[in-house]
């Protein structure tokens, strides 16, 4: 007999985190912590069920409603995360999860309820897989293998790094990697989350968490990174350059610095390098270091009379704002950024 529960994320969570660890599809953003960060750093409302059968949890789906006048409502799975979805042992109690995030979606009249996953659950849910690749790839246990695995004319640019003395130091504290991540952010005309999530994160995943800085021989901070390990991965998350990141190719030295560093101390296995937009700058990026593109399948549960969301910097009806955001001063984007990028979602 199937039973369906309901999370208080900021209560007892140590059984559905431990069906996360444990489960071979999961991903870092369905574990509470990325729940607790977010919603109590920008005042989304959770809504985590499970089910149980016999008392073992059996399936989960991890979802916040993130509402606004200008980017949309919807019940994401999992919000501000490039990850998310149901986790389930068997297609019965999918639809239990299912039927019941559709219930939250028309209680709270959202427009659209969305799973980001890697492969979809569902062949008759409405379906976005050709906005969104995500990049990983295996690591070797030796650190030179991973360097001569990195294609030429990028590993030139790591070199390059390295001639010019940069070093990576590892930060508890979050005030450096904000300011960078702030910086970058502003310059692609995108408005910053709240420096509050950052430290939400750092709080709540703790050692599994992890700030690195790379700084020049002078010990000047131009570009930083935030980390999340996850079993045998490692998922460099929120990144971000000063002025001087681009004539140090910092940004190229700061990835294989996470690489190196997490095989090193860690013996992590996989390098997650993430979401990036189909045919950007960041895609090309993620290639040219010899990592294999694969499509995301995002799927959507649509209220009657209502679009899969386009919330991205390629729809055109947001061009203007992020023209007039990149000429912002820093102090203004950053003051006027986290009342914005709250409702990204």
């Amino acid at each position: 007999m199937y039973q369906l529960y309901y999370l208080n994320i900021n209560g007892e969570y140590e059984p559905w985190d431990a069906y996360i660890l444990e489960h071979e599809k999961s991903n870092v953003f369905q574990l509470t912590a990325w729940g607790r960060a977010v919603c109590n750093s920008m005042g989304h409302d959770p809504y985590y069920i499970y089910v149980q059968k016999e008392g073992a949890i059996v399936g989960v789906l991890p979802l916040i409603h993130v509402k606004s006048k200008l980017f949309g409502n919807s019940l994401v799975s999992v919000a501000f995360a490039v990850g998310g979805g149901p986790l389930y042992d068997n297609q019965e109690v999918l639809k239990l999860l299912d039927e019941e995030a559709k219930k939250i979606a028309d209680n709270i009249g959202v427009s659209a309820l969305e799973y980001r996953q890697m492969e979809r659950s569902h062949t008759d849910w409405p379906l976005k897989a050709e906005t969104y690749s995500t990049f990983r790839k295996e690591l070797s246990s030796d650190n030179e293998e991973n360097m001569l695995a990195i294609p030429r004319k990028q590993r030139a640019m790591v070199r390059k790094g390295i001639k010019l003395g940069l070093k990576y130091e590892i930060d508890d504290n979050v005030d450096r990697l904000y300011h960078l991540y702030a910086t970058s952010v502003r310059n692609l005309g995108t408005p910053v989350f709240p420096k509050a999530l950052f430290q939400g994160l750092k709080q709540e995943f703790g050692g599994n968490c992890e700030n690195l800085i790379i700084c020049t021989d002078k010990g000047e901070a131009i570009s930083a990174v935030m980390s999340f390990y996850f079993k045998d991965e490692i998922i460099p998350y929120y990144g971000g350059g000063g002025v001087l990141a681009r004539k140090y190719a910092a940004n190229d030295f700061m990835y294989w610095s996470v690489m190196e560093h997490a095989v090193s101390s860690r013996g992590s296995k996989i390098f997650d390098f993430g979401r990036s937009k189909n045919g950007t700058g960041a895609f090309s990026f993620k290639k040219n270091w010899g990592f294999e593109p694969t499509p995301l399948e995002y799927e959507y549960y649509l209220r009657e009379g209502n679009e899969i969301p386009e919330v991205n910097p390629l729809n055109p009806k947001y061009q203007l704002m992020i023209k007039t955001w990149r000429k912002l001063p820093l102090s203004v984007a950053n003051f006027l950024g986290p009342f914005i990028s709250r409702s990204l979602g």
